[in-house]
Formats: C-alpha cells, sequence, structure tokens
C-alpha cells in the first residue's frame, strides 16, 4: 500500500539521516543500504526551579489532589465540601437508609459482645483496671464514626498495643496502683493522638510505610507470643510473677512457681473456656456462616464462668477475680495530663512509639477490608480521625485506640455498611458503664487470660512466614530479626529491630542496586537479562548493561564500577573465543529515573575510563529527567549527542561492526 508524505517531513527525515554519522547510514550490517529512520532522544519542556519545586511538593504531599473538588464551586459548596471532608459521615449519610442500618445494628451488636470480654482483659496488658478499656471503647469509637473513612474498622483498644504501652509505661513508674502511672498513661494517649494528627494534617502518611510488612508480621508474631505468655500468670493462677516481658524471664517465673504458686481449679476453669473458644473458633473457621458462634463466645464464656465462681466461691479457694469495676460513664481527665514536669518527656516518647503503632495497624486494617469492598481509603484523613479520638479520648480517661483486626472481621462478616456499627457499639458499652459493671465483680481473671491468648493466636500467620521465606529471604530475615526482638529482649526492641532492619534493606537496594548483561533474544529487536533468558546473544564487539535504578550520591561509584568490571569480565571471557574485542559499552538507562550530580561525575568518569581504553560509550533511553540533566551538565556533549539513542536496538543498528549480528 503506497503512503503519501508531505514535503515538509520528507525534509526534516532527510535532515535527520543526513546529520547522523556515517556509520548509521553505511554498514550497520545491512551492507551499504540505509537504515530505518532513527529518533533522537528528545528533552522535556524546560521547567524553572519554582516549577520543579512546585511539582516535587505536590507529588510528596498532595498526589490525591485534594483540593481539586474546591475548583469552581460556590462558597456555600465549598463549605458543605469541607465539612464533609472533615466529617465525612454527613457525605454517605444522606444515603443512609434502613437497609444499611439493620446491617449496621447487627454487626454493632456482635462487636459489642466481643468487646466488652476482650476490653476487660486488655485493660490488664496495660497494668490498668479495666473500666478505663471499656471507657476507650465508649468514647473513640464516636469519635471515629463522624471523622473516619473506613466502614468496616472496628475501634478501641488491642492487644499489641495495650502491651507495648504497659511496658513503657511500667519501665517509668513500675508502681500500676500510683496515680502517677494513670496520668503518664493519659499523657501517652495525648501524645499518641497528637503524632497521628500531626501526620494526617502535614500529609505525612507515607512515613508508615517505611515499616515493611515483613517486620509488621514478624513484630505482631512475636507480640502475640509475648501476649499469651504474660497470660500464664491468669491461667495457672500464679500470685509472683516477673514483670518482664522477654521469654526467658517469664518462662524461669512459671517453672519457679510451678512447686506452690499454681492453683489447680484456676488451671481447669482457664483451659476448660479455652479449649471452648478455640472449639468455637475451629466453627467459624470451617463454616463462615457461623462466624457469630465465635464472636459471642467471648462473652459466653464470661458469664458462664462468673456464674459458675459465683455459686461455688471459688474466689475463697484462690481464683483470682476481677473483683471491681468503676461504675459510671468517662471521667474527665484533662486535668491529669502532664504538661510539664519530669514525666512531660517520658509521655512524648511513649506517646510517639504507641501512637506509631496503633496507626500502623490501623490503616492496614483500613486498606484490608477497603481493597476487600472495593472503596477507596484516604490515610490522611484516617490519621487525623484516629488522631482527633486519641486526643478526645486523653481528655476522658482512655488510652491508646485503634481498629482491632479481630473485631474489624467479626464486623466486616457481619453485614456491617458504614461506621454507624462502631456508633451501635459504643452505646452498648455505654449501657454496660452506667448499669452492667458490678455484674463482672466474680469474673475469673482465668477466663481473661484464655480469651486473650485465643485472640492473639490469630496475630500469628504461619502462612505469611513462609511466604515470605519463598519469595524474599532478606524480607524473612526482617520478619525473624523483629520477631526474636520481641520474644527475646522487648517489644519495644523488637519494634525497633522492625524499623532498623526496613531502612536497612532501604539503604541496601538504593546504595547497591541491580545491574544486568543485557542480549538480544532471537528473531526480535528486544533485549532482556541474559541471566534470566539464557538464549538471549550477545552483541559481537558490544557489551550492554542496564542500570535498575536511579543514580544518586549513594550508589553512583558502585554502578561505574559495577559496569566496569562487567566489561572487563566480558573481555576475559571474549579473549578465549572467537568474539572481537569491546569496542562500545551500551548502558541502557530506562530504569534510570534520575540522576543527581554524583551520578553524572560519576558517568563522566566512566567515559574517561573507557575512552582511555579506546572503548566508546553509548547510552540507550535516558528518561526526560536524566537526558535534561546530562545537557544541562553538557556532559551529553562530552559523550557526543549521536552517541545517545532512543533504544539499545538503534545503538547496535548504528555502530555494529560490518557483518555482526542485529
Amino acid at each position: 500500500m503506497s503512503q503519501v508524505f508531505s514535503d515538509e517531513t520528507v525534509a526534516q527525515a532527510m535532515e535527520e539521516i543526513g546529520s547522523a554519522p556515517s556509520s548509521r547510514r553505511h554498514g550497520g550490517g545491512v551492507g551499504g543500504d540505509f537504515l530505518p529512520f532513527v529518533h533522537k532522544v528528545a528533552s522535556p519542556p524546560k521547567q524553572t526551579l519554582f516549577q520543579e519545586i512546585k511539582y516535587s511538593f505536590n507529588e510528596t504531599f498532595f498526589s490525591d489532589d485534594p483540593f481539586g473538588k474546591f475548583k469552581n464551586q460556590s462558597g456555600s459548596r465549598k463549605f458543605v465540601l469541607v465539612l464533609q471532608s472533615v466529617f465525612p459521615i454527613f457525605e454517605w449519610a444522606r444515603s443512609y437508609d434502613l437497609n444499611s442500618f439493620k446491617g449496621d445494628l447487627i454487626s454493632g451488636l456482635t462487636i459489642a459482645s466481643l468487646c466488652i470480654p476482650q476490653d476487660i482483659a486488655y485493660a490488664k496488658l496495660a497494668n490498668l483496671e479495666p473500666q478505663y478499656a471499656l471507657y476507650t471503647s465508649f468514647v473513640t469509637p464516636l469519635v471515629y464514626a463522624f471523622m473516619g473513612s473506613s466502614r468496616d474498622i472496628a475501634i478501641g483498644p488491642v492487644a499489641v498495643v495495650s502491651l507495648l504501652l504497659g511496658t513503657l509505661l511500667s519501665d517509668e513508674i513500675s508502681d500500676f496502683s500510683s496515680p502517677d502511672y494513670l496520668r503518664l498513661a493519659f499523657t501517652a494517649t495525648f501524645f499518641a493522638g497528637l503524632t497521628q494528627m500531626a501526620l494526617g494534617v502535614l500529609r505525612l502518611g507515607f512515613l508508615i510505610d517505611f515499616l515493611s510488612h515483613a517486620a509488621i508480621v514478624g513484630f505482631m508474631g512475636g507480640a502475640a507470643i509475648t501476649i499469651a505468655l504474660q497470660q500464664l500468670k491468669g491461667l495457672l493462677g500464679i500470685k509472683k510473677f516477673t514483670k518482664k516481658t522477654d521469654i526467658v524471664s517469664v518462662m524461669t517465673s512459671v517453672f519457679d512457681s510451678a512447686h506452690h504458686g499454681w492453683n489447680w481449679q484456676t488451671i481447669v476453669i482457664g483451659l476448660s473456656f479455652f479449649a471452648f473458644l478455640l472449639t468455637t473458633k475451629y466453627i467459624a473457621k470451617r463454616n463462615k456462616k457461623l462466624f457469630w458462634v465465635a464472636a459471642i463466645s467471648p462473652m459466653i464464656s464470661v458469664i458462664l464462668s462468673t456464674f459458675f465462681v459465683y455459686i461455688t466461691r471459688a474466689d475463697k479457694k484462690g481464683v483470682a477475680i476481677v473483683r471491681h469495676i468503676e461504675k459510671g460513664i468517662n471521667p474527665s481527665s484533662a486535668s491529669k495530663i502532664y504538661f510539664s514536669g519530669k514525666y512531660l518527656t517520658a509521655g512524648i516518647r511513649i506517646g510517639l512509639v504507641s501512637g506509631m503503632v496503633a496507626l500502623t495497624e490501623a490503616v492496614a486494617i483500613g486498606r484490608t477490608f477497603a481493597a476487600m469492598k472495593d472503596y477507596s481509603l484516604d490515610g490522611n484523613r484516617e490519621m487525623v480521625a484516629l488522631g482527633t479520638m486519641n486526643i478526645i479520648g486523653s481528655l476522658t480517661s482512655c488510652y491508646v485506640a485503634t481498629g482491632s483486626f479481630s473485631r474489624s472481621a467479626v464486623n466486616y462478616m457481619a453485614g456491617c455498611k458504614t461506621a454507624v456499627s462502631n456508633i451501635v457499639m459504643a452505646l452498648v458499652l455505654l449501657l454496660t458503664l452506667v448499669a452492667i459493671t458490678p455484674l463482672f465483680k466474680y469474673t475469673p481473671n482465668a477466663v481473661l487470660a484464655s480469651i486473650i491468648i485465643a485472640a492473639v493466636l490469630g496475630l500469628i500467620d504461619l502462612e505469611a512466614v513462609i511466604l515470605l521465606w519463598k519469595t524474599d529471604k532478606f524480607d524473612f530475615l526482617a520478619c525473624m530479626g523483629a520477631f526474636f526482638g520481641v520474644i527475646f529482649i522487648s517489644v519495644e526492641i523488637g519494634l525497633l529491630i522492625a524499623v532498623a532492619i526496613s531502612f536497612a534493606k532501604i539503604l541496601l537496594q538504593v546504595t547497591r542496586p541491580r545491574t544486568a548483561l543485557l542480549g538480544k533474544l532471537p528473531g526480535t529487536n528486544v533485549y532482556r537479562n541474559i541471566l534470566q533468558y539464557p538464549k538471549a546473544s550477545q552483541i559481537p564487539g558490544m557489551v550492554i548493561v542496564r542500570v535498575d535504578s536511579a543514580i544518586y550520591f549513594s550508589n553512583s561509584n558502585y554502578i561505574k564500577d559495577r559496569i566496569l568490571k562487567w566489561m572487563t569480565d566480558e573481555e576475559a571471557i571474549r579473549a578465549s573465543s572467537e568474539f572481537p574485542s569491546i569496542n562500545y559499552v551500551i548502558v541502557e538507562m530506562s530504569p534510570v529515573i534520575d540522576i543527581d550530580t554524583s551520578g553524572i561525575h560519576a558517568l563522566e568518569d566512566l567515559f574517561k575510563s573507557l575512552k582511555k581504553r579506546e572503548i566508546q560509550l553509548l547510552l540507550a533511553n535516558p528518561g526526560p529527567v536524566v537526558i535534561e540533566k546530562l545537557h544541562a551538565s553538557k556532559l551529553s556533549d562530552k559523550i557526543g549527542v549521536d552517541r545517545i539513542f532512543l533504544s539499545v536496538a538503534d545503538a547496535i543498528a548504528t555502530f555494529t561492526p560490518k557483518g555482526g549480528e542485529v
């Protein structure tokens, strides 16, 4: 089929071909014929410094364009949009109907039945009285329901954060009954909320992504083991128990008290209900429609065990019981927060650590269920909501709250539609605080221990650990480092190890990026890694190296040395074969998204090193940022503009020796 070109198009093509070196026009492995048209690498439109900073700033902090919806809107409409942004409930409440309420009502009642016994148990992990966990599950879900964007997350105290908070608080104040201990808990909660809110307002939510999934899996697994071991005190009826959390100290304390400190009645009660809880979880796992069996089993356990202890007066025989839970709604605690004094620094530090862990857990849970229901979750809005609820909670006798995975899963399976399920749960907690708390007086601690152990077993994700081992050994190492750090040292050290290994992986990948030797796939003009594609053939007289990373000060010298090593190794191999000596080194730069001045200097040093060996440096497909910096630094002139190509195929077609493979 014939095709007609304009005179201007033909002139441009002839000018492009005419400006190319003679090797581009002749002897490119196709005799003396002209080669197909070869495009030059284009430079992007030049931007001012202000434009570059503005673009980078917007991509970092406003990539989701949060202000886009305010454009071309009236003043009243903008006010409504601001209100909906701060309080999403005003957005989805307009379409709320009776069917949605039915789902939320059932979900709210279900998670409330799970929440109450768990809260009483989790308070012990934080070394606080049970009512403070109940206060937390009353106030914080109400705040979140108005400000949060997740439809499925269930808010309240959780095991890991409770343990972390209790451990950090006890390091500062060992007397749990001291008023200072309670005040420090409220102070830490306030600063945890302030940290979370600041991250959301300043749109710094990307910082929590530095804690890798592998590290979280290891940390959660280690925390679950630590929490379960801590419950041996209540499960075995031990009165004198270590305050340390490492596995060696805990097991030493358990065995030291084996001859005189264990209570057989407590063990019978604890193990009986632990078996009951595991059975119900197994039933729910086998039949998803029976999820409610596992959801209400903790409450059934509390009711039955409390009644049993009351009628048998087992508390007179050494069975430890809850004894007293304060009746009434949350008292104000604003005056108890330390804003000065010796505990202020400790409160800020504990709040920062516990707030980040709580935030990481909540966002991970929210994203999981948002993906399952196919709706978007605004991470920064979530941080503001979580921060606000913890700040308000700290003023109303609550401690650090976040999303609970077990309760959120039950909430999801019970058919929740919106955050109204949290409101329903909070109202049930209000009723409990006003009228029901005295009924928990005879609840045995052994049952609370069994509830905690049964709950935290779900935090141990063996399938994820196996997958880490199969897919990425370094991720597996990060997971195990966090896991063993938690169980053998302490929760905070395990968290520190998790963060350190996550950063180490980032640094390793940045400072030691991958490079690959490329070859041509038979019958194509495609060039790929010869290790991945053994049939890919190398080009006589050429070495093609791909750099799989941006080139920065941290890796520029390594990349330069690695390219030279590839060339040296190939020279040694080809010296003993029929391949001609190396005349060209092609650097494939498609994955190189950026380059800094150190990278420019490294490329210049590479160019000089190769020139001394009478080897030419060719660049293939540098991106817009890279080519702009090559031109700005005049390095493109030193290398030669005619030695910078759109693709590896173009470079080879231009410079392949006569008779070589194309």
